[in-house]
């Protein structure tokens, strides 16, 4: 399971959120192996009053925030990192300092869907890769 929250300026935002999905999700689907049809992105466009960054970005400034199953190794993580800062360079034209990616795990048992919490839950994916 990831939920996958995005952060930016509504301006710069808004007009690439589909595309920025699309990207985003490809990335998920090849480094931990999800389902491609397992999307759960929500995104948060700010007034630039509502969004301080720091200095040396730009209004391009991207946050992605990753929440999921703990499980995955060091390796995998940091294969999704890097594939999400290429794609988004290559794909979207967003520099590498204008994004910042946190992952945060948590234990199966802590999540709750479909009616169970989430180590009671058959997935068709694995978790451990």
């Amino acid at each position: 399971m990831a939920q996958i929250k995005i952060y930016g300026i509504a301006s710069r935002l808004n007009p690439i959120k589909e595309r920025l999905s699309d990207a985003i999700h490809s990335c998920i689907v090849e480094a931990l192996k999800f389902p491609p049809d397992k999307r759960a992105h929500r995104f948060f466009p700010l007034d630039p009053s509502d969004y301080f960054y720091p200095a040396g970005r730009t209004d391009r400034y991207t946050i992605i925030e990753i929440s999921m199953f703990e499980g995955r190794s060091i390796e995998t993580k940091k294969r999704l990192i890097k594939l999400l800062f290429n794609r988004l360079k290559d794909q979207l034209d967003i520099p590498f300092s204008d994004v910042e990616i946190t992952i945060t795990e948590t234990p199966k048992h802590n999540w709750g869907f479909r009616g169970l919490p989430g180590d009671e839950v058959g997935l068709d994916y694995k978790v451990e890769i």
